[in-house]
């Protein structure tokens, strides 16, 4: 009997960390093919506060210092209330077309993620167009077990999705009808 009630101790050791864990990293990667060369779409994003000229949902994107590393990015909606949040340029990379940034924090009613980090890269498909990566890892809005549904894993990846979609599909438009 001591022997059973020992294996059951030490089974709920393990089991019970397993099933109080927290949320788990999150990944998100959309793309979007353009018609146009990588130079000529790598021109309208490579400002990193040249987002408002490009994505729909943003009313204003002023970075403090432009392209340099560190720079905060200051982000508002176009929404009711212009909400906002800050994103600060990690890493910038001209001759790869590609950058890094991080929301330090956000609100959860506006984005819900934690410990947000992206990149944006504009790669040659090698046919004279064009395919823009946007990727993201976070943690979900809630950080405790039991989020609300809205604050889940599956409501901020879909969150993320929307916000890359609405964007690249209207670099896309734009770019496009450049030509």
């Amino acid at each position: 009997m001591k022997v059973l009630a020992l294996a059951a101790a030490v089974i709920a050791l393990f089991v019970a960390p397993a099933s109080a864990h927290g949320p788990t990293r999150q990944k998100v990667v959309e793309l979007v093919y353009i018609n146009q060369p990588a130079d000529q779409v790598w021109a309208l994003i490579k400002d990193f506060d040249s987002l408002a000229t490009w994505h729909p949902l943003v009313a204003s994107s002023v970075a403090d210092k432009g392209n340099e590393e560190g720079s905060i990015r200051k982000v508002v909606l176009k929404a009711p209330g212009n909400p906002g949040f800050d994103e600060v340029l990690d890493t910038y990379n001209a001759a790869k077309r590609t950058y890094k940034y991080d929301i330090p924090k956000v609100d959860p009613k506006i984005l819900p993620v934690n410990d947000y980090e992206s990149f944006i890269t504009v790669l040659d498909d090698g046919k004279g167009g064009s395919i823009v990566e946007w990727k993201g890892a976070f943690y979900r809005g809630y950080m405790n077990n039991d989020p609300p549904p809205d604050l889940n894993d599956a409501a901020s990846a879909a969150a993320v999705r929307q916000v890359y979609r609405a964007g690249l599909d209207n670099l896309k438009k734009i770019a496009e009808a450049e030509r």
